[in-house]
């Protein structure tokens, strides 16, 4: 047996060399190497995992910071002339959004003419389907002039923070119309969330006289009611889009675009009705700016790439960017927008909603047991 063995071990040098001496690798060699090459492309596909990660962290930071941030900007800013409609930039943002789908369907099908006949097909042959988008629409509609209402009286900072009541009407409404089931942990932290915001929203002694008293304390309660209401559509519409998606198989690009029709359609019908006079004196366009344009860019695009990049970024990492988006508005509004002064009871509260929303996104992962085999 022994003899046998080394005969074999000679052999395989002797099959080793004879390779090496061809000029190709040993199929030891080789085995080696495909162990090591294996390796070497987890390793690769993990750290560029890994990136990936880090960069849809700062692009989901990056994306709810700066359109808040300007939003809020553009409707505080002093100028000389008009101020831009609310009513007419959402408009605006609707019809870019149609336009970056259209061309988004059309790179799909490399630009061939299978692309027009699959917007034909999913949006004009087939009625009913597109008819169903029309509830979400509107809702997102109304949700996007509210969000105009809101950072016109409130800071960022505690918009950033009272808009997170969002993760509790889209968990009330997953539970009622798609029959989720929360653990007692999300329960724990929507609890926590509600407690978090009550703080932040908790009212404080201003300095000044009685009548900038009153103004304040006004302003602010019409920003709550905005993000309350901006909440609330929020979360329900989201769930019932969710619910459309689950139930046929088109392209998430395609659906965009039939949101943006109706989205379009709704958004006219509200700058008509309500800032029609102001249209007709100065134009859809007045008081635009490049902030301006790109609070529009923002909020056409905000959506799609959020879209894209989520399915890179797992729950902690998108508890991760609420907290970083909540810290940096908080941060430029006292520093640069100088509109915020921050109390202890604020800091209580933010700190109650990030807590909150890393608790809602944990998933508890079952104990496994290590069953041994006799």
């Amino acid at each position: 047996m022994l003899q046998s063995g080394n005969k074999r071990q000679k052999s395989e040098e002797c099959l080793s060399s004879a390779f090496q001496e061809a000029g190709f690798m040993s199929p030891a060699c080789l085995l080696h190497a495909d162990e090591d090459t294996e390796s070497y492309t987890m390793v690769l596909s993990s750290s560029h995992s890994l990136k990936l990660k880090y960069v849809s962290l700062g692009v989901l930071v990056l994306q709810t910071t700066s359109l808040v941030l300007t939003m809020r900007y553009s409707r505080t800013l002093k100028e000389d002339g008009p101020r831009y409609l609310a009513s007419c930039a959402v408009v605006s943002a609707e019809v870019l959004k149609i336009l970056v789908c259209t061309l988004l369907v059309f790179l799909e099908n490399s630009f061939s003419v299978r692309a027009v006949n699959q917007l034909l097909k999913e949006i004009v042959n087939k009625p009913i389907e597109t008819m169903k988008l029309a509830i979400p629409a509107g809702i997102y509609t109304l949700q996007n002039n509210l969000l105009y209402v809101a950072l016109s009286n409130l800071d960022a900072a505690t918009y950033q923070v009272t808009y997170q009541l969002k993760i509790l009407t889209t968990a009330l409404f997953s539970v009622s119309m798609l029959g989720k089931r929360l653990d007692f942990h999300q329960w724990l932290s929507l609890v926590t969330l509600m407690a978090g915001v009550t703080l932040v929203q908790w009212p404080t002694e201003l300095e000044g006289d009685t009548v900038q008293k009153f103004l304040s304390a006004g302003s602010q309660f019409v920003g709550l009611m905005a993000v309350l209401m901006a909440c609330l559509s929020s979360g329900f519409a989201g769930v019932y889009f969710e619910k459309i998606l689950k139930e046929t198989k088109q392209s998430l690009w395609l659906r965009n675009i039939q949101l943006g029709l109706f989205g379009f359609v709704f958004g006219v019908i509200g700058m008509i009705v309500y800032d029609g006079q102001s249209v007709n004196q100065l134009g859809m366009f007045q008081g635009y700016n490049t902030i301006t344009c790109m609070v529009v860019v923002l909020q056409a695009l905000g959506g799609l790439v959020i879209a894209v990049v989520i399915k890179y970024a797992d729950n902690i990492l998108k508890g991760f960017a609420t907290s970083l988006s909540i810290i940096v508005s908080t941060l430029i509004s006292y520093f640069l927008l100088e509109d915020f002064n921050p109390t202890g009871v604020f800091f209580l509260g933010a700190v109650l909603v990030i807590a909150a929303t890393f608790l809602y996104s944990y998933e508890i992962k079952p104990a496994s047991s290590n069953t041994i085999k006799v």
